[in-house]
């Protein structure tokens, strides 16, 4: 991640840091507020990790991509088959 990247996540951290506290001055040591608190801790101990020692950047290959064109299909490629969830056709298509 870049510094400006970092940064971000730490604001964002520190923000959501004051969200939960105000959650927890309203709603106490309610369950779900400390799972938020717990899963607010862990967000920062892997940022913190993320930060000071970065997994190697992957480059990958540019996907091929297929070109599907806009033209319809061959009807009789659909000669005798049903459409499903129709409870199927019975008549001839044309």
């Amino acid at each position: 991640m870049s510094t400006t990247e970092m940064h971000e996540l730490d604001r964002t951290i520190d923000h959501l840091r004051h969200c939960v506290g105000t959650l927890r001055s309203m709603y106490g040591d309610a369950a779900s507020v400390t799972r938020l608190t717990n899963d607010l801790e862990r967000l920062a101990i892997d940022a913190h990790d993320l930060d000071s020692s970065p997994p190697h950047v992957v480059h990958r290959e540019p996907v091929k991509r297929i070109q599907i064109p806009d033209t319809p299909y061959d009807a009789s490629m659909w000669l005798g088959i049903d459409d499903e969830g129709l409870g199927g056709l019975h008549y001839e298509r044309g």
